[in-house]
């Protein structure tokens, strides 16, 4: 169907500008009459070439939280969904989550549900989201569980940043410092190479063990650099495979330091998840599947997926989570306490918030840890390969005198 852009007065006399669909131009016109708009300026939309492209953009975070929460407020304070979704779709920045928002109520306006409408846009609008507004529209409390989705996301990409952010410093470090070694090897020591040839006479071990490899570098760059790629390639298509996966993740957790970090982090999304599901109304069989589906860790995935068989038969949550190995003793325990007193909600909950605390710790331990590693690390390799450069140039000054 045809999208038409318009400009219009509303009731209350703003002017208002934003997106319709329509057979025509005529049909958008009346259409617009019909909310009550006045002074109606309608043309078609130019058509976007970064439309439905990675080049127009992505919905972020804050953007879905922002949505999430102004959308609450306008139906918390009585403002019929449809004219929210409206409203919504004009003052959103955001030019793709505007075109869905459009979508989304054209579709409520053909009589689809608000789950029915987002469900079809699962780019923008995830499992765990549809699910919980379809808990939320049957239950009458939409606007709350809009609030907690709010709430959800904000703390979880807030607990991603922190994990990103630990990430980051150690590789531009590291980056940096292959790049300098690198240059080192590639367009320095050749030239010491050259001047050492000039003075004649044997090169001290070190000095000629950085020379070797300068000419192994120089003489193989591209195969190296042709090896390194291939190897992250490979890397990634045996992640893609589902042992694979499984090999990773499983070790990932191990590894000193980044293990216990990670560990902490996947405990922390899956009780948030599970809590803030459970909270909505959200059948707990439905809300196993979703959460097992955005662990992040295929150790997690599997043992959700165990716990989920396990509920189906009539067992207890606790148990088949107790089974994989991720989850510490006192979050096995609370769980089972949860269970037992039909408070599983506020007893994840309660684990996500302690263990967003001990994410912040792992944090700063690893950064105050890795700091003094990376300074060690470029003193000893950068100073190495200087000192070496310099050994021949002490041995003649010490001949000469």
């Amino acid at each position: 169907m045809p999208i038409f852009i318009y400009k219009a007065k509303n009731r209350s006399g703003r002017r208002v500008k934003g997106d319709l669909d329509a057979p025509s131009l005529e049909m958008a016109e009346i259409a617009l009459k019909r909310r009550g708009y006045t002074d109606i300026k309608v043309k078609p939309k130019p058509k976007d070439i970064l439309e439905g492209t990675f080049l127009e953009g992505k919905v972020t975070s804050r953007d879905m939280v922002v949505f999430s929460r102004q959308f609450a407020t306008m139906i918390d304070s009585g403002v019929p969904i449809l004219q929210a979704l409206q409203i919504m779709c004009e003052q959103t920045d955001n030019d793709k989550l505007r075109r869905k928002l459009y979508e989304v109520r054209n579709d409520i306006e053909a009589g689809s549900s608000l789950y029915e409408a987002l469900k079809k846009h699962r780019d923008v609008f995830d499992d765990l989201y549809v699910n919980m507004v379809n808990a939320g529209e049957a239950g009458g409390v939409l606007d709350i569980v809009l609030l907690r989705l709010a709430d959800y996301i904000e703390k979880v990409a807030k607990l991603k940043s922190k994990v990103k952010g630990a990430m980051i410093y150690p590789a531009v470090v590291l980056s940096v410092a292959v790049a300098v070694i690198a240059v080192i090897l590639i367009f320095v020591i050749p030239t010491f190479e050259k001047m050492f040839a000039d003075f004649g006479g044997a090169l001290p071990l070190p000095t000629q063990i950085v020379i070797n490899m300068s000419r192994l570098v120089k003489s193989n760059f591209f195969y190296l650099l042709g090896g390194i790629i291939v190897l992250i390639v490979a890397f990634r298509f045996f992640y893609r495979w589902e042992r694979g996966r499984i090999i990773v993740d499983t070790w990932i957790l191990f590894v000193p330091i980044i293990g216990p970090l990670l560990r902490k982090v996947a405990v922390a999304k899956f009780s948030r998840t599970l809590s803030t599901m459970v909270s909505s109304g959200v059948p707990i069989l439905n809300a196993l599947d979703i959460v097992s589906k955005t662990s992040g860790n295929k150790c997690v995935e599997l043992g959700v997926k165990q716990a989920k068989k396990s509920i189906a038969e009539g067992q207890t949550l606790a148990e088949p989570l107790d089974e994989t190995g991720v989850f510490p003793p006192m979050v096995i325990h609370m769980i089972s306490i949860g269970e037992s007193t039909g408070a599983l909600d506020t007893m994840l909950e309660k684990v996500a918030d302690f263990y967003d605390d001990e994410v912040d710790v792992a944090v700063e331990t690893l950064t105050s840890l890795i700091e003094p590693f990376m300074i060690v690390f470029l003193g000893l390799v950068v100073g190495g390969l200087v000192i070496s450069m310099y050994l021949p140039i002490f041995k003649i000054a010490e001949t000469v005198m």
